[in-house]
């Protein structure tokens, strides 16, 4: 599969990220109900055909599963995203320790503010991101960044230094994003222009555009800002008809 950078980050990535969180919150998700071993055997057949990104999540419950898969893949061979709803500097500092320790890790890739609602956040969140300025500063993460669930929110991710890499919303449909695909897209592209790595969401609309994913990935794959996009995947089959789109591209 082919790999991309992601903005100047210098992290290379496969451009299907292999997602962990389908309905993901409070600490489970579609992938990780399918149980420990199971999934983390999804993540190395993944990894297998190409797939070495993949995008987690404190929320998701998913750190298990990548530390069960990275006993049998080479860590430095795989990217690996997590998310954090922490809202002070402690909470960060510890999020971060837990992380490493549950995903069995001495760094994370990508960290990310998860599903920031308010485009305060640079203020509101300024502690978390003095915390993971500190960490990349240490090599404990590469990049940090945003996942944003509000327009307002999304367009101060384009505008702000600190970002690195975005988590986008996007799909034709225009269902579970942060505003129609009109208003996102030049949002999208700004983020682009000032050199963020950006990787695509919902990009299926959390399976209501299954019946057409072919042409909903092509159309996210078509928009020159998006350097990745991940989908969550449940069984072999999904993983191989996600790559099949992709190579069709």
């Amino acid at each position: 599969m082919d790999t991309v950078q992601l903005g100047t980050t210098g992290i290379h990535v496969s451009r299907l990220c292999f997602g962990t969180g389908t309905h993901g919150w409070n600490g489970r998700s579609d992938q990780t109900d399918v149980g420990l071993q199971e999934f983390a055997d999804l993540l190395i057949y993944g990894f297998e055909q190409g797939i070495t990104f993949w995008d987690s999540a404190d929320q998701y419950g998913s750190h298990p599963h990548i530390a069960q898969a990275l006993q049998t893949i080479d860590r430095s061979q795989v990217v690996i995203t997590s998310k954090t709803c922490a809202s002070t500097a402690k909470e960060a500092e510890q999020d971060i320790d837990r992380y490493l320790r549950e995903m069995k890790t001495d760094y994370i890739d990508i960290v990310l503010m998860h599903c920031l609602t308010s485009s305060d956040w640079p203020t509101a969140q300024a502690g978390v991101m003095e915390v993971l300025e500190k960490k990349k500063e240490q090599g404990i993460i590469r990049a940090h960044g945003v996942s944003c669930h509000d327009f307002g929110a999304f367009q101060q991710a384009a505008i702000t230094n600190w970002v690195d890499v975005v988590l986008a919303r996007i799909n034709y449909a225009g269902k579970n994003m942060d505003g129609p695909p009109e208003k996102i897209i030049p949002i999208i592209e700004q983020m682009d222009a000032n050199d963020i790595g950006v990787y695509g969401m919902k990009v299926v609309a959390c399976g209501n555009l299954g019946h057409d994913a072919q042409n909903a990935i092509h159309f996210v794959l078509d928009l020159p800002a998006i350097d990745a996009i991940t989908i969550g995947m449940k069984n072999q089959q999904e993983i191989d008809d996600n790559i099949g789109y992709i190579e069709a591209h």
